[in-house]
């Protein structure tokens, strides 16, 4: 009995939300470096780009009016509001990455997740390539630290995130995998792990047959 692996199946989309302060960001893009077929799908905004951030690469920085078209169009497989500033990611940005074959990490918002979550009921391809993976801080005071360590909010918009953070902490079971950031360096060793079992799951290896 062979393995035939002559068709090849479609690449993973590895959804990765936690609250703000959970070091989410942070974790994806360390493991982003040291997994090499992991791509980043770039998400449109409204917001203004940041210092460094670059168009295409790290969001795709568009108006209101235009996103506002896109949404009428369904362009997008989810999208919300944050913090004033509205984000959204395409579904032919996905699209184009998994069905050649690319594993494809989306870093977003809770909200953002479990819109995804409920899109995939009713689209056969995205629910054969979704998984779902929730960073979460060891307690609420060290969520708390981490946000007022940065020092690049007012206290107005700290409390703001401290009260979103509450909501979304409670959802973590609507995710397939949790992850306690206690160290960055640990989340990190235990990220890849869980991405490298995923590719064992037999649900993303309905391509393979054997010749008997």
């Amino acid at each position: 009995m062979n393995l035939n692996e002559s068709n090849s199946g479609l690449g993973l989309v590895i959804i990765v939300s936690g609250p703000s302060g959970s070091g989410k960001t942070s974790v994806c893009n360390a493991v982003r470096k040291e997994l090499g077929n992991l791509q980043f799908s770039v998400s449109c905004t409204t917001r203004s780009p940041r210092i460094n951030e670059i168009h295409g690469k790290d969001y795709y920085f568009i108006s209101r009016e235009e996103f506002d078209r896109r949404t009428a169009n369904n362009e997008f497989i989810e999208h919300a509001e944050v913090y004033g500033n509205f984000y959204g990611t395409l579904k032919s940005e996905l699209m184009n990455k998994i069905k050649a074959g690319h594993d494809i990490l989306l870093d977003i918002d809770v909200q953002g997740a479990l819109q995804i979550k409920k899109y995939s009921q009713n689209d056969k391809e995205i629910a054969g390539c979704l998984e779902l993976i929730f960073i979460a801080p060891p307690n609420f005071a060290e969520l708390e630290k981490r946000l007022r360590s940065r020092q690049t909010d007012a206290e107005a918009a700290i409390l703001k995130r401290l009260q979103t953070a509450k909501s979304e902490l409670v959802l973590w079971k609507e995710y397939d995998y949790i992850l306690v950031n206690r160290d960055i360096n640990e989340t990190v060793r235990e990220m890849k792990n869980v991405i490298e079992t995923l590719h064992k799951k037999t649900k993303h290896l309905e391509h393979l047959n054997f010749d008997v």
